[in-house]
Order: C-alpha cells, then structure tokens, then sequence
C-alpha cells in the first residue's frame, strides 16, 4: 500500500463549526494525533512500508518483524490523558452522564467514530490494519489507540453488559472473527446527535415522537398530581398513572418538561404492533440521547394482560433503568407487568370548565394556520352554545383533537364559524365501530317538538339530559356519589305500554345530547350456555365506555328480571345473571335507558339503582289528538271528510298504533289516487285492531262501519 503520510493527515479535520458542537473537531483531532503516531511509528518498522501489496501476502521479513513485535505484546501504554473532560452541559458530557461512560469508553468512541465524520480515517485505518478492505477500526485498533493493551482488562469494555454496547453506542460486526480483530461501528442516530441532530431514531417512525418543549399540564387538571407527579418524576423510575378522564398523557409530558427532560412519548397500540426484536433498546437508547423520560400509553392498546406484551413491559423497564418511565392507563396496575413497582398517581378527570378550555384550545389549534403563531385564528374560549354542546361528552385528548379538526373543518368549508351541531357531528364521527356489532345504532332525527307526553313525562326526560350534562361536576367534582364502586354513569327506565313513545323518547334524548342511541339487541346477548350471557354483556358495557351514546335495553325485563328462590339449577344460573347486571349497572360509566312494558316484573333492587324512572302512560284524548294530526303530517294532501275529532274520541290507541294507522291509511289513499279521507283513515284503524285482537264495535266506530261494510273493507 502505497500512502503519502504527509498529505493525509496534516492539518485538522475541515467542518462549520455550528455542526460539531461540544468541541467534537478538537476531540477528533486528538485522536487522529494518536493516528499520525501509530502510522508514523508503523512506517518506521517497517523495511518496505510502500510495497503496493501489503496485506495481500506474508513475507519473511513481515514474519520476522511479527515474531519480534511478541515480546512487547501486551504490555500496552497508559490511556491518554491529555484529553481535557467534556464541557459541562456539552454533548459530549450528557452522553457520558446518561450511558456512564467511563474517559476510556469516551476515547473509544471517537476512534469507532472518526471515520463516519472525516473519510481520511478510513485509509488511515487500513494501513494500520494492513488491510485496505477493512476501513473500520477494530476492537485491537481501538485498545492500542487508546493505549491499552489487547489482553488487558480494556477488553471488557466491549462485553455485552458494557455501558457502550448495552446501551447502543457501539455495534460490534464479525463476531466469527477473533475478539481483537472484530469491526466497531458508530449507529448513524448516535453520530447524528453529536452533529446536534435531535430528532428520534428512523426505527421509531410512527411509534415515538418527542415532545414540544414547554408543554404545559392542560386546564382542568388538577394540582395536586401534577405537583406530586413533578416529584416522582424528578426521581426517575416507574409512574403509573391511574387515568380516569383520557386526559393523563399530556400531564406525563408536561410533568417531564417542567423538570428540563425533554420527554419521548411512545403510542403503546404502535409498540404492541412491530415485531419483538430490537426497537426497546433502540427507545431506550433515543431516551438516554434526549437526556429526558420516557411516556408510554394507553397502557390498555399494549394489553400488558397477554404474557408476550408483558414481557415487552418488563423489558423496556430493565431498558430504561434510571430514566423516568411514565406509563398511564384505565387499568390498575399488575405487579406481574413488571418486576420493579411503579409509583401510582390517580389523575382525575377534568371538570366541566377544564374540558370546556380543552375543547377551546384544540379548536383555536385546529383553525389556525400553518406556521402561524398561537393566538391567530383560534377561539379564546367558547360560546355558551359550544360549551353547552360539548358539556355531556367524555373524550381523552385523542378523539377530542380529532372532532375539534373535523369541526373546523367543517366550518371553514363552508366560511363560518364553529356550531354546535359541528362539533355534535365531530364527535359522533370519533365514535369506535365494536358498538355497532353488538348493538343496532340510530341516528337521532327527531326531537321535542315530535314528543307527544304528559308533562310529568316530559319533565323526568328533561332531567335525564340535566343529570347527563352536569354529572361529572355533581358525581365528581362534588362527590354527590363516593364510595362502593359506583360509577359517574346515569341510568333510566322507561316504563309503559307499548308504544306509548318510549324508543321515541330515548332517541329524542340523545339527540338532545347530540348522541346517537344504541338499542341492545337481545338476540346477540342471550346464549343458551351459562356464563356467555354475562360476556355478551361485559363487551357491551366495555363497548359503550368507549363512545359518547346512550345505550337502550329494550325490553329490559327480559334480562332484569327479579330473582327468585333457587329450585334447580337454571334458577341458580338466572339469579346469577341478574346479580351480574346489578353490579355492572352500578359501576357503569355511561348513559342507559331500560324500557319495559311490566316494570313490575324488574327486580326490585334495580329501582335502587335507577336515577330516573318515567311513567308512559296511554294518552289521552287531547294528546290522541294531537298524535293524529302530527302523523299525518303536512305533506300528505287531506279530504273535506277527515275528521281528526271523531277518531281522538272514539279510537282509545297509543301513540304507536296511531302511526301505524296514518302509515297504512296513507298508503290506501295512494292506492286509489285521493286525498285521505274517513273510509281509509277507519280502514286503516279497523286493520290495527284485528293486529291488536281488539273487537270492532259499532259504539267505537259509529257510522263509519256501515260505510266500510259497503266498501268491502269489513
């Protein structure tokens, strides 16, 4: 190999000095002094030190000069102290503070580095190896740059539990090859980020982002956790956040942040998708770069229950030892998860005014433009009719972002502000498909105004949708209901005959909520096996936690039925269902309407548990009137005959039955091409009452029944 020593290695490294912070050129610069001397000292052994095919064979002379090198074989010089410390604060010195690097394992870094920063390195490296092909330096190069003999205790620095391999910094290739004679390699992350590169390794794309700097904790939250997850946090270690309200991410991030730890926040369902393999000690080791903690959650999308996802757990804890690990979740923790214990800070949910700042936030975000500055184009708080709206949903930030820039965007479409009904639709669109398999979902599309009801009715229903708006600050806030389990859910029964308006009614409320209905479908919960009724309902109750709707039982009495005295054993397993349901009931988070036409016949330890009951009573001859004429409608074109008087008076129907007639009268008038007139509209009421079993009497329909015998209706 023929090398020209001066041209090579005179003079520093060449480079802007904005991108090699924390005096790297000066410290490569030193170890290509050690180079220069190790070529220099190389050369001057050597009897033919220009021969072109060095390393392609072994002369006698070459052998000769091996054999005599033996004797001074492990002795080895001392490690390089001319070397100043890192600045404080540098790169250089966070990098040995967060990987505990030792001044040796510094020195030997740079050596496997020079190369990735000046190419000069390469050929350097080469000669030295007398091997051009091998342009990196090996674990044997390194240990004699640094002064430090082969067979020394210098070797264990690259064990397997070395700071600089079990932390990444350095990848070791060729392990078939003898200890001394293997390549070491610099990861392209860890060089970048000694050129000052923040962003997170090209492995985590999707998975982990880092934080922005100065977050702040999000209104509503309450003090005490932030200040006390602050403390724990200051500490490192596992945290646990026992997440009630979905909102205990950015308080991680913000507690993190306000120590000075730049925090990498991990999407758990993305961490539970990729393959087992390397990617915890690649977030371990970007968390160490950034000098901050980690954020991990919904612990709940990484299932830590399965023992595959467990095992991720407990080996991105052992990753992560000294570094704050912040994990939050709904679910309580397992020490199975982990071996070491997390320190648990319930967050509580925000209150009615912090959800309200939340939502006001996210729009002024959501609205404003690109690059744009803070508090351009945003709200700085909502309307009372925004408020109003959002007021009965439970969102975590996720969906909440999300519906605030579907609404936005709604509303700029269209050049207008933000409505209600903007962000009704949001939200509902933010709403999980699992419901939709196991209930039948409506979308409400009628309101008060279609409500036919006494106004004791109305007024239970009235506050139904009050005790949906306000329950988190009367439940939690004011802790109107402590203790036993319970949860901040509001339950209705809807009691009455068949179509007295009950569906109706719940629909009506939903959408005063803005709310779609759910209606259980029985078939898809009653299993003729024991114990598979109760899982049908647990993922229907687990389903409904996860979307802003009311969930209905329609003929609740069928699954609420009382217990009775235990005979056998279906009465065993029945009294076991309904003690279930009275349990689950109690800890319900959501809205729930039971209908049932023989309340009667519900358990009566359900009626305790009930926070609103609604009697539906048969209307009376006011309200039949009334029915009459709104299901008819406006557009149904009507005869000089119709006389809604005579049939309110005379035809004792419910609500239900009443629509049923106009639907079937109308559709008798469009058979024969006329305006809608008595002989139809009686028709249509003879034909409900042979669905009913209900006698035609004279006394009921007077006149009108010779008229359909006439006509051949009777």
């Amino acid at each position: 190999m023929s090398l020209d020593l001066g041209s090579a290695v005179d003079g520093a490294p060449a480079g802007p000095d904005h991108l090699c912070p924390d005096h790297l050129w000066e410290r490569l610069h030193r170890v290509e002094q050690r180079v220069r001397t190790a070529v220099r000292e190389r050369r001057a052994d050597d009897p033919d030190p220009d021969d072109p095919y060095r390393g392609q064979y072994l002369g006698p002379e070459a052998v000769e000069r091996i054999l005599a090198a033996s004797a001074a074989a492990g002795r080895g010089g001392a490690v390089p102290g001319d070397a100043p410390a890192p600045p404080p604060g540098s790169r250089l010195a966070r990098l040995s503070a967060a990987f505990g690097l030792l001044p040796v394992d510094l020195e030997i870094l740079l050596v496997a580095l020079a190369p990735d920063l000046d190419t000069r390195f390469e050929q350097l490296y080469g000669y030295l190896h007398d091997d051009l092909t091998r342009r990196r330096a090996t674990i044997g190069l390194a240990l004699e740059l640094c002064g430090l003999p082969g067979a020394g205790t210098g070797r264990f620095r690259f064990s397997a539990r070395a700071p600089l391999i079990a932390g990444g910094l350095l990848e070791i290739s060729e392990p078939e090859r003898p200890l001394l004679s293997r390549i070491l390699r610099v990861p392209d992350r860890v060089t970048a980020h000694l050129l000052g590169d923040d962003e997170p390794d090209d492995a985590l794309a999707g998975l982990a982002r880092r934080a922005a700097p100065g977050a702040g904790p999000g209104a509503g939250a309450a003090a005490e956790p932030v200040d006390r997850l602050r403390a724990v946090a200051a500490d490192g270690g596992l945290v646990h956040l026992l997440d009630r309200g979905g909102h205990a991410g950015p308080l991680a991030e913000a507690a993190l942040a306000a120590d000075g730890r730049p925090p990498l926040v991990v999407d758990a369902a993305t961490l539970a998708a990729r393959p087992p393999g390397s990617i915890v000690r690649v977030l371990a080791r970007e968390a160490r770069l950034g000098g901050g903690g980690v954020v991990l959650g919904p612990l709940d999308r990484l299932e830590p229950e399965r023992p595959e996802r467990a095992g991720l757990l407990r080996e991105l804890c052992a990753e992560l030892t000294g570094v704050p690990l912040i994990v939050y979740g709904p679910q309580v923790w397992d020490p199975a998860w982990a071996r070491e214990s997390p320190v648990v800070v319930t967050v509580p949910p925000p209150d009615a005014r912090g959800r309200a700042e939340q939502w006001a936030r996210a729009l002024a975000a959501a609205q404003r433009p690109p690059g744009g500055p803070a508090e351009h184009g945003g709200q700085a708080a909502l309307s009372g009719e925004l408020a109003e709206a959002v007021a009965a949903y439970r969102v975590d930030r996720e969906k909440l972002e999300g519906a605030a820039a579907v609404a936005a965007r709604t509303a700029a479409a269209e050049r207008r502000p933000v409505r209600a009904e903007d962000l009704r639709a949001a939200v509902r669109a933010q709403n999980a498909a699992g419901l939709d398999r196991l209930a039948r979902r409506i979308e409400p599309a009628v309101g008060w105004a279609d409500l036919v009801l006494p106004e004791p009715t109305a007024g239970r229903l009235r506050e139904l949708v009050l005790r949906a708006r306000h329950r988190d600050q009367v439940l939690g806030q004011w802790r109107m209901r402590p203790g036993g389990g319970r949860g901040n859910g509001v339950i209705a029964l809807f009691a009455g005959e068949s179509g007295t308006g009950k569906t109706m009614s719940a629909e009506v409320v939903a959408a005063e909520l803005g709310m779609e209905l759910y209606v259980v479908d029985l078939s898809t919960v009653v299993d003729k096996y024991i114990g598979e009724t109760e899982k049908n309902l647990e993922r229907i109750f687990t389903e409904a936690a996860q979307v802003n709707g009311v969930l209905l039982f329609d003929e609740a009495d069928a699954l609420f039925g009382k217990r009775s005295k235990v005979e056998d054993a279906h009465d065993r397993h029945a009294n076991v269902e309904t003690a279930y349901l009275l349990q689950r009931m109690e800890s319900f988070e959501g809205i729930a309407v039971l209908t049932s036409n023989l309340r009667a016949n519900l358990d009566d330890a359900f009626t305790r548990r009930l926070d609103v009951i609604a009697e539906f009573p048969l209307p009376d001859e006011a309200q039949r009137r009334l029915l009459w004429d709104r299901c008819l409608g406006r557009r149904l074109p009507r005869g000089d005959d119709l006389d809604l008087d005579f049939c309110a008076r005379n035809f004792e129907l419910t609500g239900g039955s009443i629509r049923a007639c106009a639907v079937s009268a109308a559709y008798l008038a469009a058979g024969t091409g006329t305006p809608l007139g008595m002989v139809q509209l009686v028709a249509a009421v003879v034909g409900e009452y042979r669905k009913l079993g209900r006698l035609v009497l004279e006394s009921e329909f007077g006149p009108w029944l010779g008229v359909l015998r006439d006509a051949g209706h009777v």
